[in-house]
């Protein structure tokens, strides 16, 4: 079942979604992804570049945030737009346990009758490592065409 517009008004919140990323999920991602820089699985090149430790990949976290989105529409299709900042690094330390990346969300504005902008806040051992980070997101019209809300 895919939401429609008239199943959202403002301030309706999201499930929150947690995910551990662990020292293997960053080798895994940097072979899917051909991004091997060295801060990524390199303790050592990660101090050296002025970082505590290892870190997870921007672009892993940004896809964590957004498949937030995805799972709570239905449809991976129904975000047309998609931003945010990286504003802290999400640190992996090498104990098995990985860390948790957390994300909450709600919508924050109705931009006309299908298409809402949902706000995101994405926290790691309680600092948030993406800023202003938003999705638009276009909704199925009510089966009567109309915007039930």
């Amino acid at each position: 079942m895919t939401f429609r517009a008239g199943d959202v008004s403002v301030g309706t919140e999201l499930p929150v979604r947690t995910v551990t990323v662990t020292r293997g999920d960053l080798v895994r991602y940097a072979g899917a992804s051909e991004d091997f820089n060295p801060v990524h699985w390199n303790p050592r090149v990660a101090r050296e570049a002025g970082l505590p430790d290892v870190i997870a990949h921007g672009m892993l976290t940004m896809a964590v945030a957004a498949r937030t989105v995805t799972d709570w529409v239905r449809d991976p299709g129904a975000i047309v737009e998609y931003r945010t900042r990286f504003s802290r690094p999400v640190v992996v330390p090498d104990d098995g346990q990985g860390t948790s990346i957390e994300v909450r969300g709600r919508v924050a504005e109705r931009l006309d009758d299908t298409r809402v902008r949902v706000d995101l806040v994405v926290t790691s051992g309680g600092t948030k490592v993406l800023s202003e980070a938003r999705a638009v997101v276009r909704l199925a019209l009510d089966p009567n065409g109309q915007q039930d809300g």
